[in-house]
């Protein structure tokens, strides 16, 4: 998002040399807010449904690995 908001305040700031390169459309403006818009609907979707983390299997076994023969 830190890159969205540079973008966009370049875009706000384009000198006319720049808008006449992009024939007259505030590019950076553009993908700078797009950019903004994309990591904020990230930051909504991780906050509806946040990373579940599923617990460790217990294989039951309380030697471990070294008894198995595995290294």
């Amino acid at each position: 998002m830190v890159y969205g908001v540079i973008v966009t305040l370049i875009g706000i700031f384009d000198d006319p040399a720049e808008l006449e390169k992009a024939q007259g459309v505030r590019i950076n403006l553009w993908m700078g807010i797009s950019m903004l818009v994309l990591g904020g609907l990230f930051l909504l979707w991780l906050w509806w449904r946040p990373i579940e983390v599923a617990p460790a299997r217990d294989s039951g076994d309380e030697k471990g690995p070294e008894a198995h023969g595995e290294n």
